[in-house]
């Protein structure tokens, strides 16, 4: 009866083995993929980026409201 239940222990551990490493893997080849494409478009200028559908590069925008620094001044 030990015997079984070890064997039983055994196969469920290979599975979740099995299953984790599958897990990562596809995390790690989606990751890839992503970091492949927005290298690709970064490295596009804007008339490629047109033809494919892309109005501009992605590129961090920063808004600065009017008063903004009279406002932190203020709180000085």
């Amino acid at each position: 009866m030990a015997h079984t239940q070890t064997r039983v222990d055994r196969h469920r551990l290979l599975g979740l083995v099995l299953k984790t490493t599958a897990t990562a893997i596809t995390a790690l080849k989606t990751w890839q993929r992503t970091v492949s494409r927005r290298r690709a478009i970064a490295e596009m200028t804007p008339d490629r980026l047109r033809d494919i559908g892309h109005s501009e590069a992605p590129a961090p925008v920063l808004e600065v409201k009017a008063g903004l620094v009279t406002n932190l001044i203020s709180m000085r």
